[in-house]
């Protein structure tokens, strides 16, 4: 249609130029009034149309623009978003190993700490019962010094009461 439009313009300007100047006014032309009028009118006819096509167009245009714009935004919005995301997440994994690490030095710290009581522990019980199968043993080796003393006297003992003892013949000898 906008070439209809352009058509008819190019008609109009067509009519004007080729129109006869009469002959004492070369600054005027004689056109077809009706066929001018005509164009001018189908021109006027269209040329609505078109305008609303145009300001369509330019409608469609802004809403275009607007909807990029908007699309844009939107866009950077949730980059940044996500970038924020992104350094909250990976300053919360550094705080966390950082935590982590913490928890794991005073949990090897604690460790040795519990290793080296147990050890001073176990070495004390085992000193104090090293002392007291020590003493337990030297009661032993006296009980069994004076068990022998006294088994040695009490044999002694036996020994001479046999020897005293007067023989049924007489003879100071057993008869047996």
């Amino acid at each position: 249609m906008a070439t209809d439009i352009n058509n008819l313009i190019e008609l109009i300007y067509q009519q004007v130029e080729e129109a006869k100047a009469p002959a004492l006014r070369p600054g005027m032309s004689i056109v077809d009034r009706d066929e001018i009028l005509n164009l001018l009118d189908e021109l006027k006819a269209q040329l609505p149309m078109e305008l609303r096509r145009a300001q369509e167009m330019l409608s469609a245009r802004e809403k275009f623009v607007d909807d990029a714009r908007r699309d844009a935004e939107r866009l950077l919005r949730q980059a940044e978003l996500e970038a924020k995301t992104k350094i909250s997440e990976s300053e919360i994994i550094y705080a966390a190993k950082e935590r982590a690490r913490q928890i794991v030095a005073r949990a090897e710290e604690r460790s040795r700490q519990l290793y080296q009581v147990a050890n001073e522990y176990a070495e004390d019980a085992l000193a104090r019962t090293e002392e007291a199968v020590q003493a337990a043993l030297d009661e032993v080796k006296q009980s069994r010094v004076r068990f022998r003393s006294a088994s040695t006297a009490k044999m002694q003992e036996q020994r001479e009461k046999l020897e005293r003892k007067p023989t049924m013949d007489g003879s100071g000898e057993d008869s047996r």
